[in-house]
């Protein structure tokens, strides 16, 4: 039997007063697509970046064999030279170039110091045409949808002859088309005996891709097999390590006294004059009730959150009660004051402060209540912090520990936090379980019914359907800015989801 075309072997590494990997084993076969799964803070970024050369040789104990063959990476480019390439969650591409010339970035075909435009584009265009991947290689990286921007990184990583293409989370901020038109290259890159390892949190992806599985746990192998011989309820077990016997913890609840009606919200897109990003939207929301938010890309969920919120792109037209009374929601600190809470989509972008500590992030929607007149109480911001902290479990070295480093999970804990010491009476979710492992899921699922069952409004925007159907008590479906469909999830099914979301049909059923 051939070797592997990848070995790694007895993998070690050490942080001051922490160790990331302890001992790990991993290998991949030529042709082959290897999941690598874990939840946040499981090693596995940590084992990626040793493979890149990020993390050289020196600075780790174990050994790396290529084709069987042991192997000293010092660096990046000695990686690279390997045919190692890492396409990473956030992509590295010079928007302002245009495909071909991100291809070819850093070796531009050129004669006499001068670029051979005809030349860069045609060896792009065969590049591109030889992969199946349909781009054209003089459009500007800028006018690309995300997707298809990453298949540029895919063909640059190809053109520099690739043979081990390491993706990261590649569909996280993905259309499911987009998706799907990945996966159909994943294939095509499998047959052609490009070997993928692929990480990602979304394990239906994983069973629909990959041949092997391994598993990370605390920087240690937890587990392994091949794909077709697990089950997603395994591989949770072995990553959490505990089984999750109920990852969507809703319980039934009697509905409570309307806390949020909004009545004909209709926001303007600023960009585009007479078009409508939300269009007539009208809806309630019960204490102890859970509303789902359904949509495909585009439909205006996030638009919708935002405009109740006070923080819409565009004009704003309708009315928001909040318990029964109107209220006027010009910014988010009026909605604050109203008793409304936004986790937003994007929390790096806009709901973190990374380069403040987690008291800080913690308590910084809460101040007027931690605050003497002008100054802050230093004893009640930590003792908020800390209780929050203990109470949502969040893991951290410390309350002055800066919030980037932690997981992405605990970061999307302190920003729950932050809104639970605000009390709020409703709580508006966006994606509110993105980018995060399946443990952390759970735990952010426990909150949100904790929350319903004190008697608070929750609205929950979410493209995974699941996560819909597992935590809704009814969901609401919007499609190009308009209300589509409202169904009690009693009688909800993903086919009625998707089919009112793409086509307008099943109000009230």
């Amino acid at each position: 039997m051939a070797d592997p075309l990848l070995q790694m072997e007895e993998i070690t590494k050490d942080f001051p007063g922490v160790r990331a990997l302890d001992r790990v084993r991993f290998e991949l076969n030529p042709g082959e697509v290897h999941a690598l799964v874990g939840e946040n803070g499981a090693g596995k970024s940590t084992l990626i970046k040793i493979l890149a050369g990020v993390y050289p040789a020196g600075s780790f104990q174990g050994m790396i064999r290529l084709s069987g063959q042991p192997v000293r990476l010092r660096g990046i480019r000695e990686a690279e030279a390997h045919g190692i390439a890492v396409i990473h969650q956030e992509l590295a591409l010079a928007r302002n170039l245009s495909v071909g010339e991100n291809i070819f970035l850093g070796r531009m075909p050129a004669r006499a110091g001068v670029v051979q435009w005809d030349k860069l584009f045609h060896q792009s265009a065969l590049i591109l045409a030889e992969f199946g991947l349909d781009l054209n290689p003089r459009a500007p990286v800028e006018t690309l949808s995300l997707g298809r921007q990453q298949l540029v990184e895919i063909a640059r990583a190809l053109a520099r002859e690739a043979s081990i293409l390491v993706l990261d989370e590649p569909t996280s901020a993905l259309a499911d088309h987009e998706i799907q038109a990945l996966m159909a290259i994943l294939r095509r890159l499998k047959e052609r005996g490009v070997a993928c390892i692929y990480i990602s949190h979304k394990l239906a992806e994983v069973f629909a891709i990959a041949d092997r599985v391994t598993v990370l746990r605390d920087g240690k192998n937890a587990g392994a097999g091949e794909a077709a011989e697990l089950s997603e309820g395994r591989v949770i077990s072995m990553m959490v390590g505990r089984e999750l016997f109920e990852l969507y913890p809703r319980t039934r609840r009697p509905a409570g006294e309307v806390v949020l009606e909004v009545s004909d919200l209709t926001v303007a897109d600023p960009e585009r004059p007479g078009r409508r990003l939300v269009d007539g939207v009208s809806f309630q929301v019960r204490a102890g009730e859970v509303l789902g938010l359904c949509g495909l890309l585009g439909a205006g969920r996030t638009e919708m959150l935002a405009a109740v919120f006070g923080a819409a792109a565009g004009p704003v037209a309708g009315e928001v009660r909040v318990a029964g009374r109107p209220v006027a929601i010009r910014s988010p600190r009026d909605a604050i004051r109203a008793g409304m809470a936004l986790l937003t989509e994007d929390r790096q972008r806009l709901g973190l402060v990374p380069t403040q500590s987690v008291e800080e992030n913690l308590t910084l929607a809460s101040l007027r209540e931690i605050s003497r007149g002008p100054v802050l109480s230093r004893p009640a911001s930590l003792a908020r912090s800390q209780e929050m902290v203990s109470e949502l479990r969040i893991k951290t070295p410390g309350l002055e520990a800066q919030v980037i480093n932690l997981s992405g999970g605990n970061q999307q804990k302190v920003l729950l936090g932050r809104w639970l010491l605000t009390r709020p009476r409703v709580l508006l979710l966006d994606e509110p379980t993105r980018g995060i492992d399946v443990g952390a899921k759970a735990e952010v699922f426990e909150i949100i019914n904790r929350l319903a069952s004190q008697g608070a409004g929750v609205v929950m925007a979410s493209s995974e359907l699941p996560e819909l159907l597992g935590m809704s008590d009814r969901i609401l479906v919007l499609r190009e800015g308009r209300v589509a469909g409202e169904f009690r999830v009693e009688e909800a099914t993903q086919e009625k989801l998707m089919a009112a979301a793409a086509m307008g049909s099943g109000l009230d059923i």
